[in-house]
């Protein structure tokens, strides 16, 4: 039990320190409002905001056969009501949703939206978690080499140091494209809805895929996709009146 207490919290002084690190990198300096974003932003705050997500699916639903009839992985806290945006395959044809915070408190959740275009999903609390949300980030400045962060539901232990290894096309064999996916590595083993961290501690992507060619230059190179929360404004309002894109339904 006492070696088990000492992994645990050894991980937690790693994670804190790798978010320090990042959230301190000099690069940072170089600009006011970046600075001022670390002023608001402790490690605590931002794995906290980070939550396990657990669904249970109509047991009739098309995506059982592959995907299961309960899912788990992680979303992260958008806004102090409760928003969570995580990817969309874990709560497609839910029929209820619990949310795991970082303390361990359940809350149960609605499904709010799903759009199959940008793989994005969303969810909301039934009472307000009391969580600080993850401001968003600007996928368009993630550079390609950048430090980030890969935090998956499970507090410390769930967060791993990455870099961005590349930024391009994404083709999925089920009518999914993404003109421009984010690839980190090395691979965070939990990456399902897992948040993507900039160094000023702001979401940049939710976690998709785990790949073989990460750097897609033909050599094997493990690694996580993302989907770029630059994805995520342009149908947000849609999500949240409607459940789904304005429009026609897609077949």
């Amino acid at each position: 039990m006492r070696n088990a207490r000492s992994v645990v919290t050894a991980r937690h002084r790693w994670a804190a320190l790798a978010m320090r690190a990042l959230l301190a990198c000099g690069l940072l300096c170089a600009a006011a409002t970046a600075a001022a974003a670390q002023q608001k932003a402790s490690p605590d705050d931002i794995l906290s905001a980070v939550v396990r997500v657990k669904t249970f699916i109509n047991p009739d639903g098309r995506t059982v056969a592959t995907l299961g009839r309960e899912r788990e992985g992680a979303g992260v806290v958008i806004d102090t009501s409760g928003l969570i945006v995580t990817i969309g395959y874990l709560m497609v044809e839910a029929h209820a949703v619990e949310v795991t915070t970082r303390d361990g408190k359940t809350l149960p959740a609605d499904v709010v939206g799903y759009d199959p275009d940008s793989g994005f999903g969303l969810l909301r609390t039934v009472t307000p978690p009391g969580l600080k949300p993850m401001p968003l980030g600007r996928t368009t400045e993630l550079k390609v080499d950048d430090p980030v962060l890969v935090a998956s539901n499970g507090g410390a232990a769930g967060v791993t140091a990455a870099r961005v290894v590349a930024k391009r096309e994404f083709a999925g064999s089920w009518e999914y494209l993404l003109d421009e996916a984010i690839f980190t590595a090395p691979p965070n083993p939990a990456w399902s809805g897992a948040a993507l961290v900039t160094r000023d501690g702001r979401l940049a992507g939710i976690g998709s895929l785990i790949v073989g060619d990460a750097r897609g230059d033909g050599t094997p190179s493990p690694g996580n996709m993302f989907v770029p929360v630059d994805r995520l404004g342009p149908v947000m309002a849609d999500l949240i009146a409607d459940g789904r894109l304005a429009g026609p339904a897609r077949p």
